[in-house]
């Protein structure tokens, strides 16, 4: 997008605040172009291919991953900012890192090592996608992390808004870098936090129809998924099955990007902004559903949560998992000679808060299979270590 095209409420890339650690000038990309793809470029990309959205990996191939989930998020993202004359390229590298520090086995996962971490301050998997970006990722002679710019920085720490209770890592790196953790971030950010909503909800529905968790019709007694149903229902009486799903579900992720395009509109028109700091300093986010499509948002998330997220093949997976995010972590943390050596090197001594971060750090850097294998190889007095 042109500097002519740009809103002037939008981030511009020829004003960033800059990257912790100087570099020379760039080339052809703008920096947050180079920061997208200096995230398409990490391990910890890759790996999300591997983690767990809801279904653990080998329950299918068909079923949405973390990877095509940040895909997805990034593609509804700029779709959003397009409209709203925003900065695309710092919107897709929020929503490709937004899950980088998600642990293995989704929020089974989470919970795990939140439970485990909870005398040495707790887990939090955006305060984690920070420390992947600015400390875990080792690609650079002259820096730990990625040397991202602020901005990206920014998104990351306020994914959910300003930050009242930062995790202890946050604290730590806003000590040496200041995110302005208190206001809220910029209208990008605020885009790709709430792609990541209307892509989660919707692409869960879309797995749960297909993996027989509830049907379609059961769905569509919701009423925005029921209107896209019957919009479907009256334009193709004779359409397939799976592409009854499809087309339903397109529908509604469509009705909530226009829904966010026309609030975000109003919310903007009435701020009247004259520049991105000035969204920062709103009493609100800019970036919202509209009061209607926040109460229908709800209602299709309180349905995942009872039909899909507490379904029993979901729990008895998750349950398994879980417990085997536990005990590496207490088995590792209590023996951190265990571990391989560039963790070990890190470690400190058995037991201590030094170790469990390091240990949280590597469990929370597994695939759902890494993990699955990791725990065999702990656990199986068969197996050579």
């Amino acid at each position: 997008m042109t500097s002519e095209a740009r809103a002037p409420w939008a981030v511009r890339p020829d004003s960033t605040r800059g990257r912790l650690h100087a570099e020379p000038g760039g080339d052809a990309r703008s920096p947050f172009q180079r920061d997208r793809d200096r995230i398409i470029h990490t391990g910890a990309f890759r790996r999300l291919q591997y983690k767990t959205q809801v279904f653990v990996f080998h329950e299918g191939d068909y079923f949405r991953t973390r990877l095509t989930h940040s895909i997805e998020v990034a593609q509804i993202a700029r779709a959003i900012t397009r409209r709203l004359r925003l900065d695309e390229d710092l919107a897709e590298a929020l929503a490709l890192a937004h899950d980088l520090g998600h642990p293995p086995f989704g929020h089974a996962g989470e919970e795990a090592l939140d439970s485990q971490m909870r005398p040495y301050g707790g887990f939090d998997h955006n305060a984690q996608s920070l420390k992947v970006v600015t400390s875990l990722e080792t690609r650079y002679a002259t820096f730990d992390g990625l040397n991202l710019t602020w901005e990206t920085l920014e998104g990351l720490a306020k994914h959910n808004g300003p930050v009242r209770r930062p995790s202890s890592y946050l604290v730590e790196y806003n000590a040496r870098h200041g995110l302005d953790l208190a206001s809220h971030a910029s209208a990008e950010a605020q885009v790709a936090a709430l792609a990541d909503d209307i892509a989660y909800n919707n692409h869960d529905l879309d797995d749960g129809i297909r993996a027989r968790l509830f049907t379609l019709e059961e769905a569509a007694a919701l009423p925005l998924i029921g209107d896209a149903y019957q919009e479907v229902r009256a334009t193709y009486p004779n359409i397939a099955r799976d592409r009854m799903i499809t087309e339903t579900v397109r529908r509604v992720i469509n009705a909530m990007v226009q829904d966010v395009v026309t609030e975000a509109g109003r919310r903007i028109a009435a701020l009247d902004p004259r520049s991105a700091d000035d969204i920062r300093a709103a009493a609100e986010p800019v970036v919202a559903f509209s009061a209607p499509m926040q109460e229908a948002n709800l209602l299709i998330r309180d349905f995942l949560f009872h039909r899909m997220y507490r379904h029993w093949r979901v729990n008895r997976a998750m349950q398994k998992s879980k417990r085997a995010s536990q005990m590496i972590f207490q088995l590792l943390h209590g023996g951190p000679q265990m571990l391989p050596q560039e963790w070990r090197d890190r470690a400190g001594e058995p037991g201590s808060a030094q170790a469990a971060r390091v240990v949280c750090d590597y469990i929370a850097g597994m695939t759902d299979r890494y993990a699955l294998e990791e725990h065999r190889r702990l656990t199986d007095p068969n197996i050579p270590g």
